[in-house]
């Protein structure tokens, strides 16, 4: 039960440290609700980090209308394929680089990691550029068909097959383990 309620609390801590965060980076302009909502509507991808442990949320965070970062705060099954598509930019901010991150840890406010997750899912894809696994654990297969895919002090726990030796040359995986077999398709 403490553990629960630690995890909990990490939790809601990260989540309102996040709308703080987005709260203090907006302007001070006044805006009328017309335009605040014909605001909303022209965006096409969410720049802002996704933290949800529903399959669901999970999947549509890592698509091509998600995130450029996703986290998770407990253990998560997904019953289907994850597909990580879209081109996205650290920060989410357009001048930033080309980066895309799984977050399978909790962290404190000095950013040390306090806790790792274990991701679940038949199979992952992976269309987007630079994508990082960061810390925990991801069980499945993965098929990686971009350049840049990164294992950062993390595990999958199943196969990885790149879908050319390029790609897989491009690859960083040498902070990670991956239990099965690293090839490219034939």
């Amino acid at each position: 039960m403490a553990t629960f309620n630690k995890k909990r609390g990490l939790f809601l801590g990260v989540c309102a440290s996040f709308i703080i965060f987005a709260a203090g980076c907006g302007n001070n302009e006044e805006t009328t609700e017309s335009e605040s909502s014909a605001a909303e509507e022209s965006t096409e991808v969410v720049t802002t980090a996704s933290i949800s442990n529903n399959p669901a949320d999970v999947v549509a965070g890592l698509s091509q209308n998600g995130t450029w970062i996703y986290a998770i705060t407990d253990d998560v099954t997904v019953e289907e394929e994850i597909v990580v598509a879209g081109t996205f930019h650290d920060g989410g901010e357009d001048s930033g680089d080309v980066y895309r991150k799984l977050a399978l840890y909790a962290q404190d406010d000095d950013r040390n990691v306090t806790d790792e997750f274990t991701l679940t899912a038949p199979k992952m894809t992976v269309e987007s550029p630079n994508f990082r696994i960061q810390n925990g654990t991801f069980v499945g297969d993965v098929e990686v068909k971009a350049e840049g895919f990164e294992l950062a002090e993390s595990t999958i726990e199943g196969n990885v097959t790149f879908e050319t030796q390029e790609l897989m040359d491009s690859a960083k995986m040498d902070e990670g383990t991956v239990t099965g077999e690293v090839t490219v398709a034939e």
